[in-house]
């Protein structure tokens, strides 16, 4: 007798452990060479009490199969409540349990249960040189209860998926690592770690990286500091410094290496306004202490004196290294109106040091732009409107803990279509950059103290579950992705495929290719993930008809 019930869905469900699985089945997509496809499977019991059964994968492409089973996290605050203005998009507002960590399945059995659902994720990266066609992917349970099995078929679009254009960076928080593994920072152990979680970025499309040549002064309680990642060796002598840049050097190398492209040097002003310095040690007399922080204002000569020094001292590193080019600067983090005059002075004290240099904040408030004062700004998709209507060259976009009704975004509690829609609209308006704050922020809400990121994942109580980060702390310094993280990359991979059927074609051919193209805003979009499967199906008819014609 068949004791084990199994189905297919889509990438853009989330399967709670005990809801229904009435989803609709999905049996087929395509995809391009080199892209990056999943759906999962959703298992249960029949009767009662559980079983263990083994699985395995069967596929002309099996090599570039990868398994993992989905696991939930608790969430306190689900969502901010109503007089903070979300909407009703959501899947619960309430607390409770979100399916979101995936975790790899390294052995070939899985326990399934009779009251709560078993999902798999099912994940497949499209060699580059894979030759078009149909491929079958037959995945199959099997154990005391019976067998079951699904197929899922890949239709492969024979043009390779081009490289990504938008600069994208989440904050890459190099102290949390050191904290969540207990390693000294920057010790062998610590590099290994940076390494393997700057890896996972890139292969999720992060190409842009934080680079912390000072502590970045973020998310920090006035007149506290987070735990010292300075790359920069410093030695105070007088009124002049020694800057060894070995650490920020090898940084740079390890980036690199991994598939980062770009970097962002910290914030050299505190966080909403550029008011005070980040806290910043060097060695005097022999001795290392703390120079500037809290008690240092933003435009003390001492710190401008300083700044004088390092800024052509990194940049000089990056020009020898023939990465000038692809260097970022940032003033201070989400500056409000009340902060244009001090930004505008923390701005006039680096602007003849950085060059040509671009430099991107997060705001809101078009002024900036208006005055001149950001020519690359990062616009909260909330409050984008305005920028754009300024047609603003090189506009950068983000989201955060402040966008949670009508745009999209990606908290536990939101459908993932939220998520993915992103692609559609970053292409539709020819956004230049993405800009998230929380890769891994493993802290409370100003850095308070640290979290477990398995039992809060939402900095205490101060976000929406799910904003401060999206990968976990693995063992052995392994990163764990997270369901959001991968649905993300899928928009990223939308807005390439996109971009290449306007590369192949035109603009305007990809309007018409794109059902209700012309009514699609940051705020106003399809409610629903049929949407998003059924525009990527044709964008991807439209690839191959072209390709073979």
């Amino acid at each position: 007798m068949e004791n084990i019930k199994i189905c297919q869905v889509s990438s853009l469900e989330k399967i709670f452990p005990s809801g229904k699985a009435d989803f609709p089945e999905c049996f087929h997509a395509g995809a391009l060479q080199g892209e990056e496809l999943a759906y999962q499977i959703v298992l249960r019991k029949e009767g009662w009490g559980k079983a263990e059964v083994r699985w395995s994968v069967s596929s002309p492409l099996q090599d570039a199969v990868q398994v993992f089973q989905v696991q939930s996290v608790p969430c306190e605050l689900a969502a901010y409540p109503a007089e903070h203005a979300h909407d009703d998009d959501y899947l619960t507002l309430d607390s409770g349990v979100f399916p979101d960590i995936l975790v790899p399945l390294r052995k070939n059995t899985l326990e399934i249960n009779s009251a709560l659902n078993t999902t798999v994720w099912v994940n497949l990266t499209v060699p580059e040189d894979c030759p078009g066609g149909e491929y079958p992917i037959c995945f199959a349970v099997e154990g005391e209860e019976g067998r079951a099995e699904c197929t899922f078929t890949l239709t492969v679009i024979p043009v390779r998926l081009p490289a990504q254009k938008l600069l994208f960076t989440q904050w890459f928080h190099v102290d949390c690592l050191a904290e969540q593994y207990n390693v000294p920072v920057y010790s062998e152990e610590h590099w290994k770690i940076i390494g393997a979680y700057l890896k996972e970025a890139a292969r999720a499309g992060m190409n842009t990286v934080l680079t912390p040549v000072l502590t970045p002064p973020l998310d920090t309680a006035v007149g506290t500091e987070r735990l010292c990642v300075q790359l920069a060796d410093i030695e105070k002598q007088g009124d002049s410094y020694r800057f060894e840049l070995s650490k920020l050097r090898r940084f740079v190398d390890l980036a690199l290496d991994c598939g980062i492209t770009h970097f962002e040097i910290n914030q050299l002003f505190t966080q909403w306004g550029a008011k005070f310095t980040p806290a910043v040690y060097a060695v005097e007399h022999g001795e290392r202490k703390r120079i500037f922080g809290w008690d240092v204002r933003a435009d003390s000569p001492e710190y401008t004196a300083f700044l004088r020094q390092l800024l052509p001292a990194v940049t000089e590193l990056f020009q020898s290294m023939g990465l000038k080019d692809r260097m970022l600067f940032h003033v201070s983090d989400e500056p409000g109106k009340d902060a244009l005059e001090q930004y505008s002075r923390a701005k006039a004290m680096i602007r003849e040091l950085v060059g040509d240099c671009p430099v991107i904040d997060a705001l809101s408030d078009p002024e900036f732009y208006d005055q001149g004062l950001v020519r690359q700004p990062v616009a909260a998709t909330n409050h984008i409107e305005p920028f754009l209507e300024r047609q603003v060259p090189e506009l950068w976009a983000y989201y955060c803990c402040g966008q949670n009704a009508k745009v999209g975004n990606r908290f536990l509690s939101m459908p993932s279509y939220r998520n993915r829609i992103l692609g559609l609209q970053l292409y539709k308006y020819r956004i230049r950059g993405f800009l998230h704050w929380g890769y891994n922020f493993w802290h409370s809400q100003e850095s308070k103290s640290k979290i477990d990121p398995f039992r809060v994942t939402d900095g205490g109580g101060a976000f929406p579950g799910g904003d401060p980060f999206s990968v976990y702390p693995g063992e052995n310094g392994e990163p764990l992705c997270s369901l959001r993280l991968k649905i993300f990359h899928h928009a990223l991979q939308d807005l390439r495929a996109l971009e290449l059927l306007e590369a192949l074609t035109d603009r305007e051919t990809v309007e018409k290719t794109v059902e209700g193209f012309a009514d699609i805003t940051f705020s106003e979009y399809p409610r629903n993930a049929r949407y998003l499967l059924d525009m990527r199906e044709a964008v991807n008819r439209k690839l191959e008809a072209v390709v073979r014609y």
